[in-house]
């Protein structure tokens, strides 16, 4: 296959973009196709210089606003069906987090362009990025979510809904960035005003103490649930990808709880009209009731993350999962809804 690998781009999440990207990359090539490698934020990134895009690894906290910024002015977006590695691809392998990577915008520009591209398409990636409108879909479908209000919100009112502990987190947005966990009604105020650092809304959510627990998504069928256990009281983006600062692993679990797992994913993964892959995050409380707390369009692919663990535990290397992925957008062609 000729794959075109789309990486980098301006979210927050840039520097995830770009670990997944090299590392998809190299397991393709492993397994004999012929890779380009774009960058969303630059454009064609030749051969010798892919080293160069993340030489300090992904970091302990996103990339700073300002770097973000000055790479804005050079962004693809309209100008993608002028790259000729995409336009004579035959399949996009989209290595995005956040932004327009993720929340439909270039998944509607390769539509026009007709190149099959990995992952859901532009609808499904829309409504899935949007946490309040897929909050909404899984509540009607039965896939229990934790409750949940909108910003703006004063301490008075979520203490009736959803309550304290809770969290606060920008709704358009991944990695866990901008993301606080608050027990004490007087920190509220500045929570907020964090999360609006990444988008102008935000999610109040009812905090579910238990076990974190995720369910991939490999075309229709749930791979083996993998257990997440961070240093920190919340999987944030320090324990994400800071080596030491969680544990994730296979979970053991009692068969009914995985069953359960996994259909809800898979009614998730359904309901959101999700495609290709998917990653469906959930917490299990004392009760063993489980509460989705996201699903993930375009979940992280570096070895170590928690898509290509669930595919090891199934069977899957790296390498195979990659190319599975492509395969499945090839299968559906180069025009998606």
């Amino acid at each position: 296959m000729r794959v075109a690998i789309l990486t980098g781009g301006t979210s927050s999440e840039r520097d995830v973009a770009l670990a997944s990207g090299l590392q998809v990359a190299a397991a393709l090539r492993e397994r004999g196709h012929g890779v380009s490698m774009v960058d969303l934020a630059t454009g064609y990134v030749p051969a010798e210089r892919e080293a160069a895009l993340l030489p300090g690894g992904v970091g302990r906290e996103p990339p700073p606003p300002e770097q973000l910024q000055a790479l804005q002015r050079g962004m693809l977006t309209a100008g993608l069906g002028e790259v000729p590695a995409l336009r004579q691809a035959e399949v996009v392998f989209l290595a995005l987090h956040g932004g327009p990577g993720e929340n439909g915008t270039v998944q509607a520009l390769l539509d026009v362009i007709g190149v099959p591209y990995t992952g859901s398409g532009r609808l499904a990636s829309a409504l899935a990025f949007d946490k309040d409108l897929a909050k909404h879909v899984l509540r009607d479908v039965g896939v229990r979510v934790p409750d949940w209000t909108m910003a703006p919100a004063d301490a008075a009112s979520v203490a009736v809904l959803p309550g304290f502990p809770c969290v606060v987190k920008p709704s358009n947005e991944g990695s866990s960035v901008g993301l606080s966990l608050v027990r004490d009604p007087g920190n509220l105020g500045a929570a907020i005003t964090l999360a609006s650092r990444y988008d102008t809304e935000v999610m109040i959510e009812a905090y579910v103490p238990g076990r974190e627990l995720t369910v991939g998504i490999l075309g229709e069928r749930a791979l083996p649930v993998i257990e997440i256990v961070a240093k920190h009281e919340l999987f944030d983006y320090e324990c994400k990808y800071t080596p030491g600062m969680a544990e994730e692993f296979p979970a053991e679990l009692p068969a009914a709880l995985a069953d359960r797992l996994c259909e809800a994913a898979l009614t998730a993964h359904r309901a959101l009209k999700l495609g290709g892959y998917s990653r469906i995050d959930f917490r299990a409380d004392a009760n063993g009731d489980i509460f989705c707390l996201e699903a993930n369009t375009l979940p992280g692919m570096t070895a170590n993350s928690l898509i290509p663990k669930a595919a090891r535990a199934a069977g899957m290397s790296f390498p195979e999962l990659c190319e599975s992925i492509c395969r499945l957008a090839l299968a559906r062609g180069g025009t998606k809804q």
